[in-house]
């Protein structure tokens, strides 16, 4: 399991995306990167191609990082591997670009999980999140895709399965009971009562974990995973004095856009 020692309260430090402040977010750059930067693992959005393989990449369409009206679900696998998903981050941000960026297109979840197997340490974590609507039902393929590719790369002890559709996670669960899930909560102003709920949410889907934003990071939210008996994991964070915070709340992983600035806090 990549749960720290019982002697040490140091949260892990997951990057978010790969290394995305440096490198085209869910890129193959970007998780070699985070490998380089001693992140103790990865996060990552999976959905299906038009021809059902599992892809890494965050939007539904390709406006954003490759300046085009096509979506991922009219595409296939192999048509997004043509595509250039890392000249936008060059253009946005000319002091961080290089070359090589242009050459990244969207990987397949063999590829990163192939990249993870080949470069990084035993411990290292992968938080997959399920790219499905909140109230979307058509997850099961999606589920199923990326169970199988866990198991094919013997990762299962290493992936946290997380996603916003916590009907997807109760699937994930039903199918894999040893996997480890996560429910994400978007951010929303806590009251007692909302509390319970989400910790109540969390903990009928089956979710071992609970991601929460850092809004909602507060020491009654965090006590109350805890006792609920729920890993609190806290996205996104950029601040380094959040290492502390969490050290201090007891939160388990700070997802990061930057590692090693965090990193750096950590070995200070």
């Amino acid at each position: 399991m990549s749960y720290l020692s019982a002697n040490s309260k140091r949260p892990l430090i997951i990057a978010h995306r790969g290394s995305s402040s440096v490198a085209p977010e869910n890129t193959l750059a970007a998780f070699a990167q985070a490998i380089a930067d001693g992140a103790d693992g990865i996060e990552f959005d999976v959905q299906l191609a038009k021809d059902g393989v599992p892809v890494v990449i965050h939007d539904a369409n390709l406006r954003r990082t490759a300046n085009c009206r096509d979506t991922i679900k009219n595409l296939t696998s192999t048509e997004l591997a043509s595509i250039d998903v890392g000249g936008w981050f060059n253009r946005k941000y000319p002091r961080r670009a290089k070359p090589a960026y242009a050459n990244e297109r969207i990987p397949t979840l063999t590829q990163v999980f192939d990249l993870v197997v080949s470069n990084a340490h035993s411990e290292f974590t992968c938080y997959v999140e399920l790219k499905v609507d909140q109230r979307d039902t058509a997850y099961h393929d999606l589920v199923e895709s990326v169970l199988s590719s866990i198991d094919a790369h013997r990762l299962s002890h290493n992936t946290t399965i997380v996603s916003f559709n916590l009907a997807a996670l109760a699937y994930t669960k039903l199918r894999k009971p040893s996997i480890r899930t996560g429910a994400l909560f978007k951010p929303i102003a806590l009251t007692p009562k909302r509390k319970l709920i989400i910790i109540n949410r969390a903990t009928e889907c089956g979710a071992t974990e609970i991601l929460l934003h850092r809004l909602m990071a507060r020491r009654g939210m965090i006590d109350l995973a805890l006792k609920s008996g729920l890993t609190p994991v806290v996205w996104t964070v950029d601040d380094p004095r959040w290492v502390q915070r969490a050290e201090c709340l007891d939160i388990h992983s700070l997802i990061t856009n930057i590692p090693a600035k965090l990193l750096a806090r950590v070995n200070s």
